[in-house]
């Protein structure tokens, strides 16, 4: 039941993170307009399930008039909002309590603060410390994000290495941090440890229309078709790409369209990502937009 909208509100972003699965840079394109936003809002409270109402990116704080007149109409709607940010704006307390302020106002229910050394190379001088003390002031819900560099340590129990740093290895990350990686065999990878295909519990939504279950993988395009017509009608089993994975995970998409491949993986993201890539122009409508995978 889907619980969740996610606005990548835009793909630009002031940072071009190593690991950012949606290739964010300062370059990317793609930004919501007001008009859209209360369409989306709209056709969120037709779904009936929906409670929460996310705008992230790219770096939503990029386009600041936007991002709260988002909010306030989502909570007009009687949604609960929150946000995701890198805190770039978070120079000082001072101007960071003027930027948090009115969220305050209109009563935003969290802040997801980005808080590692993909950000900030000094992550205890971090401006992400600066935004956390700010919405502390201002008694707004916040918490900080914390993904870092891919690790290997090993298993105590199984004595196999574990990947440790929290990255998923999909996006930037693939062409930026699995050098010198352990392999697995591409046959263990037989479902994906983080989506739930048949039950959609939240999707993220672009200005380009693709509402993604995950990042680059959509059910459609709800400028085409309604939003709340292509969750109603969405059945995974039926899907190009869903119904493999729903069915045997990636590996599972690999035998399907019988794709070249190699044979070992870093992890599920990896081998999907790589897998998805193969299949991009065969399935245009379903594996968009191009930049989320380092294209166009």
């Amino acid at each position: 039941m889907l619980k969740g909208i996610h606005f990548l509100l835009t793909y630009t972003c002031n940072y071009s993170c190593d690991h950012c699965f949606l290739y964010c840079s300062p370059s990317s394109h793609g930004t919501f307009t007001v008009k859209q936003i209360k369409e989306v809002l709209n056709e969120a409270k037709k779904i009936q399930s929906v409670e929460w109402i996310y705008f992230e990116g790219g770096e939503p704080f990029l386009y600041y008039p936007l991002l709260l007149e988002g909010i306030r109409l989502a909570k007009e709607h009687g949604f609960k909002v929150g946000i995701v940010t890198n805190s770039y704006w978070a120079t000082s307390i001072e101007d960071a309590e003027l930027w948090l302020q009115p969220f305050s106002e209109i009563g935003i229910d969290d802040i997801s603060i980005s808080d590692d050394t993909f950000h900030y190379e000094n992550v205890d001088q971090s401006l992400s410390k600066i935004a956390k003390k700010a919405s502390d002031n201002l008694k707004l819900p916040s918490m900080t994000i914390c993904i870092e560099e891919p690790t290997v340590k090993k298993d105590q129990e199984k004595g196999e290495p574990v990947i440790s740093g929290g990255a998923m290895f999909k996006g930037r990350a693939v062409e930026r941090l699995i050098h010198d990686l352990p392999k697995r065999s591409w046959e263990e990878f037989i479902e994906c440890p983080y989506e739930d295909f048949k039950a959609l519990g939240r999707i993220h939504v672009d200005s380009f229309g693709n509402a993604h279950i995950c990042q680059g993988l959509s059910i459609g395009n709800f400028w085409e078709t309604p939003l709340s017509d292509l969750i109603m009608k969405y059945d995974a089993e039926a899907h190009p790409i869903c119904g493999p994975l729903t069915r045997g995970g990636p590996a599972q998409l690999v035998k399907e369209y019988n794709l070249e491949h190699e044979n070992e993986y870093v992890d599920e993201c990896h081998l999907c990502y790589l897998t998805r890539l193969k299949l991009l122009e065969k399935f245009p409508k379903y594996l968009a937009p191009r930049q989320v995978y380092g294209l166009d």
